[in-house]
């Protein structure tokens, strides 16, 4: 089996019809064997699912996409496993044990929903956006004019995005640089590191909102250093997000460890991450918080671009 995600900088890319990269996977007996990235050559679903289908690909994981895009891929022959978020190699691991689920064509409307963790930080969420802090990842593809990032809030089938900022730069197109460190001055993101900035529709919601807010104003070429509290990232955690649950009553989680990130899904089938934090013989502890709650965050921007 070959299964392919849409990739960036480790995390699932929320916008399959832009994505300029997927992550391969080759499965035997359900376990990985080898994987690889590889480029899109092409924007738009028409394009995309042709070249996942010359690649023999059996299984799409994905973030955001359009109704055109699923039956591009459904024609092709790939299943496609919609809405999905976080770290790209969690992913398949949580796929290929029957607990990731699939939300389906998802952009004909966004959200800010609980519980879903996204791609840019400024977001670099690591990349950032905001999906927690941040909607469901909700992304149209090229083609039906989607948003432009994986981000959350944005998102609108096929009309423009909602812009919810004001700032010489708010609904248009730009490109920046950044580094996001913590305040002990630990990096925990840079698109200087992967050697391309990052692109999204300013004020549209698909940054986090301190990032957003920055850029409204900057002029290309400038650069400047921000300090975020935690309202103007990802909030604060919220404790009704935290539950304890018997082992018994969710199979496969014997198998899980304190630290890891793993895929439940809702009460309308739809997937969200959460990260085991405490388990002993009888119970597990998961907070469906985002990883990135409570915490001060520091950006350098650099504006390259505005179209």
């Amino acid at each position: 089996m070959r299964i392919a995600v849409t990739y960036e900088n480790g995390h699932i890319f929320q916008h399959f019809g832009r994505t300029e990269q997927f992550k391969v996977y080759d499965v035997q007996e359900g376990r990985i064997i080898a994987s690889e990235i590889v480029g899109s050559n092409g924007i738009g679903h028409g394009a995309l699912a042709g070249l996942l289908a010359d690649k023999a690909i059996e299984v799409l994981i994905c973030g955001g996409l359009g109704g055109g895009a699923l039956n591009a891929l459904t024609n092709a022959g790939i299943t496609v496993v919609a809405g999905a978020e976080g770290d790209a190699d969690q992913a398949v691991e949580s796929y290929l044990r029957g607990e990731l689920a699939s939300s389906g064509a998802n952009c004909d409307h966004h959200h800010h929903g609980e519980g879903h963790e996204c791609g840019h930080h400024g977001e670099g969420q690591e990349g950032g956006c905001g999906e927690e802090g941040c909607g469901e990842g909700c992304c149209g593809d090229g083609e039906e004019g989607g948003c432009e990032s994986g981000g959350c809030g944005g998102c609108c089938g096929g009309g423009a995005p909602q812009i919810i900022l004001e700032g010489k730069n708010a609904g248009k197109n730009v490109k920046v640089h950044y580094t996001g460190t913590f305040n002990d001055g630990t990096k925990f993101d840079s698109s200087y590191d992967r050697g391309e900035p990052l692109e999204f529709i300013c004020g549209a919601g698909m940054m986090i909102t301190g990032f957003d807010q920055a850029v409204a104003d900057m002029e290309v070429g400038q650069a400047v250093d921000i300090h975020l509290m935690p309202e103007e990232a990802y909030g604060m955690p919220d404790p009704e997000r935290i539950i304890t649950i018997e082992i018994a009553r969710l199979p496969g989680s014997e198998n899980l460890n304190v630290g890891e990130r793993v895929y439940l899904r809702d009460m309308m089938g739809q997937p969200f991450p959460v990260t085991v934090t405490e388990k002993d013989d009888v119970n597990i502890t998961l907070d469906a918080n985002h990883e990135m709650a409570g915490k001060e965050l520091n950006f350098r921007i650099e504006l390259v671009e505005v179209q």
